[in-house]
């Protein structure tokens, strides 16, 4: 357990609890977290992780301003996606780990490069339901967070495995508060 891995793990775990409780900070915590994530990722050659964390900085200022101004200046609500249209998506995020993954397989020496794949995928996918408000992106989570807690324990890194056994668990209460809050709507 480095000191890297403790400082972006307790970053992590303010953001997505953020998140849960529909906090504009999420945003902002979460770009720090991403960054110090990104270091500790390629140190295990995790390089769809890596990836990932510098998609995760850009979409959080994306976001950030997204929550921040909504529709028109107002707030944005939070919303449902159509279920062909979310089942469509879930598959292109498939297709598109499947690419990416035999490119890592074939020209990197990454370690588990399609799972690694799946995690990076089915996160993009989430982060931009998250940026939306679509209440299916805690859905996406639960997939991503059953991936990674094996993934990151493989890895040696225990620490990052059990914030995303938590993550699991925040998902759930995230879907909980959005429907919460979709009803009251």
């Amino acid at each position: 357990m480095s000191p890297s891995e403790i400082a972006a793990c307790l970053a992590y775990a303010v953001s997505v609890g953020l998140a849960a409780r529909n906090s504009v900070h999420t945003w902002w915590i979460g770009i720090i977290g991403s960054a110090l994530y990104g270091w500790v990722f390629w140190s295990v050659q995790l390089y769809a992780d890596v990836t990932l964390q510098l998609f995760f900085i850009a979409t959080s200022i994306t976001g950030w301003i997204h929550w921040l101004k909504g529709h028109h200046g107002d707030v944005l609500p939070i919303r449902r996606t159509r279920s062909g249209h979310f089942l469509m998506l879930l598959a292109c995020a498939v297709l598109v780990a499947g690419g990416y993954g035999f490119l890592l397989h074939t020209f990197t020496n990454a370690w588990a490069p399609w799972l690694d794949s799946l995690i990076l995928t089915f996160s993009v996918l989430a982060q931009f339901m998250l940026m939306g408000r679509r209440i299916e992106n805690w859905y996406v989570w639960l997939a991503v967070n059953t991936l990674a807690v094996p993934l990151y324990a493989a890895r040696g890194l225990n620490l990052t495995a059990g914030l995303y056994l938590v993550f699991w668990f925040n998902a759930w209460h995230g879907l909980y508060q959005w429907r919460k809050a979709i009803r009251a709507q």
